[in-house]
């Protein structure tokens, strides 16, 4: 299909400003619910940013019907921005389904074009409460330390890491994910020798490919691709990773997402045509939904969202968000085919890890081949997110709000709960991506050998009970900041 503008840009280079805010919540203008949206009085800076919070989502918003007035509302009651956004996903409209609303100081975008500013690295507790890395990304100041996957840490800036305690918790969170520039640690590695390590904060372009590897099991040939976030700067990564399977002869193909949020749609499209059969070419792979009122061109508000663009006629103009087309029709661009890419022709089955944080562009990559495709999923259910949305600028933040949801060519879509998996295992912190005893793994080529997954291997006895198991898992949900979002980057089609 023809689309013309990159949303990409929009979300790096939105032209609104304070002025345009304020204009536009003055405007006159109706909600869905056909009460007026127009704040009775003039406000401060930080009024009219709560105002126009509302108002975005009172137009825009996947959950608006229903939604009431914004003086019933009153977003001025709210003490912050983000106490605004927490009552509209409170609201009874929503269903209980929002978990993905937030807003972002714009690092959101910076990260989505596969450029960051931290450490490199994350960490979780595993299944006997010890805190590990469970990933460094190549290049990073974490990997010029040296840090690698599964390496104990015991001490943080001088502090314990004990799971039980809430105090270690929030120094880890401050240490590890705040905004300090240095980190000291104390790491056990697994030949048993300590380290002492300071890793300073410093920009650095993501290689969301962690690992990859070409397996012999029996006859055939089986790849792996450990894929971490779906970057914009991705797809030049994944086309030379999958010449390599090509190259190989490679037939199955385990996909790794476990701690993979989301990101971009757009990558998400390229991951799904390298490994789509060539027959399902031109078929559908997804439609995108976006919110009715946006799909009636009632979303006025949109008008103050504006970019540069070259028109259908050819001539570069203002244009704002507003000029979109959003029907669920190929002709509107809002009908993905597909269109196979690289030479991976003949995979009979794809094997994705997956856990809680899987999300997002990550479903959305397993949801399209579910169809097409001999599919299984291994690990925990995962994280439950068929909505995305493009940023919202107001003021000097990015506000995200769902603004479509997205569905196969057999019209499935609605895995607000998680896609269940096949085989469930539990993540094994201690073993480094492409050990073939790491647990996960090890099902996929037990599968790909025999047929079935194993029922011998005890993948989910790394902890002595399912209490200390859910003890766990809370204090590793106060250690997740990776981003689960599926954000807008194709060029979406203008009416005009």
């Amino acid at each position: 299909m023809t689309k013309k503008v990159n949303v990409q840009k929009l979300l790096l280079c939105t032209l609104i400003a304070v002025i345009g805010l304020t204009t536009s919540c003055k405007k006159s203008s109706v909600s869905p619910d056909g009460g007026s949206t127009v704040p009775g009085t003039p406000g401060t800076r930080a009024e009219l940013t709560k105002d126009s919070i509302y108002l975005y989502a009172q137009q825009t918003y996947l959950w608006n019907t229903g939604m009431p007035t914004y003086a019933t509302f009153n977003p001025r009651q709210y003490s912050s921005n983000d106490a605004v956004l927490a009552a509209i996903k409170a609201l009874p409209s929503t269903g209980g389904k929002d978990k993905y609303s937030f807003i972002d100081d714009g690092s959101v975008a910076t990260q989505l074009s596969g450029v960051s500013g931290d450490y490199g690295f994350s960490a979780n507790f595993d299944a006997t409460n010890l805190l590990r890395v469970k990933f460094v990304y190549a290049g990073s100041p974490a990997d010029a330390q040296g840090l690698k996957r599964g390496y104990q840490i015991t001490k943080v800036n001088g502090g314990g890491v004990s799971r039980s305690s809430q105090a270690d918790i929030d120094n880890l969170n401050s240490s590890i994910f705040g905004t300090n520039p240095s980190i000291t640690m104390t790491v056990l590695k697994p030949d048993g020798t300590s380290a002492d390590v300071t890793i300073n904060r410093a920009t650095y372009n993501i290689n969301p490919i962690l690992f990859s590897n070409t397996y012999t099991v029996g006859a055939k040939k089986v790849g792996y691709i450990v894929f971490n976030s779906f970057t914009t700067n991705s797809a030049t990564l994944l086309d030379a990773a999958f010449t390599k399977f090509a190259a190989d002869g490679v037939t199955e193909l385990v996909v790794d997402l476990r701690y993979n949020g989301g990101g971009s749609v757009a990558t998400s499209e390229v991951f799904t045509n390298l490994i789509a059969p060539p027959a399902q070419n031109g078929k559908i792979m997804y439609t995108t939904y976006w919110t009715q009122t946006m799909q009636d061109e009632k979303a006025t508000i949109l008008q103050n969202q504006k970019f540069y663009a070259k028109g259908n006629d050819g001539v570069t103009r203002l244009y704002s968000y507003f000029d979109y087309s959003y029907k669920p029709t190929a002709a509107a661009g809002n009908q993905e085919v597909f269109a196979k890419r690289g030479a991976l022709n003949n995979l009979s089955r794809v094997y994705f890890i997956v856990t809680s944080s899987t999300a997002s562009a990550s479903e959305l990559l397993i949801n399209n081949l579910k169809p097409v495709m001999d599919v299984k999923l291994i690990g925990k259910t995962t994280y439950g997110k068929p909505v995305g949305f493009f940023s919202l600028r107001i003021d000097k933040n990015d506000l995200y709000i769902p603004q479509f949801q997205t569905k196969n060519q057999l019209n499935q879509g609605d895995y607000f709960s998680g896609m269940t998996v096949d085989k469930d295992v539990t993540d094994d912190l201690t073993k480094d991506f492409g050990d073939v005893s790491e647990k996960m793994l090890s099902q996929a080529l037990y599968y790909s050998a025999n047929g079935n997954f194993s029922a011998l291997a005890k993948d989910n006895s790394l902890s002595s009970t399912s209490a200390s198991r859910a003890l766990i898992d809370q204090a590793n949900e106060q250690l997740n900041h990776e981003f689960k979002g599926m954000v807008e980057t194709r060029k979406l089609k203008l009416n005009k």
